[in-house]
């Protein structure tokens, strides 16, 4: 049970309000922020320059904004469907999808 002389909140005086710790309502505005930074789908476009690779394979000169994304599987095995093909979204984005088997170093 909470000890009313430990909790300045909970005592209260005749006429004079009760103020709030500040930090009562910044923790819920900060994790309200933090969910909409994750909700929130990405807005930048993602250019891989030269000499760009992933898993060994070349990736260069490509750019992927929201319309247009990649999806790179790397395999440390040979993969079930090798190779890369693209694939129509239904909010009407296309995907470039890649399985590439890892190269040694």
């Amino acid at each position: 049970m909470l000890d009313p002389r430990q909790h300045k909140v909970l005592r209260m005086q005749p006429g004079k309000i009760a103020k709030p710790h500040v930090f009562v309502w910044t923790l819920p505005l900060f994790a309200l922020a933090a969910l909409l930074a994750f909700v929130s789908p990405a807005a930048a476009d993602v250019h891989f320059g030269k000499n760009v690779r992933i898993g060994g394979h070349d990736v260069s000169n490509q750019t992927f904004t929201r319309k247009r994304r990649g999806l790179y599987y790397i395999y440390d095995k040979t993969p079930p469907h090798p190779g890369c093909f693209w694939r129509n979204n239904g909010d009407g984005s296309k995907t470039k999808v890649c399985h590439l088997q890892r190269k040694p170093n």
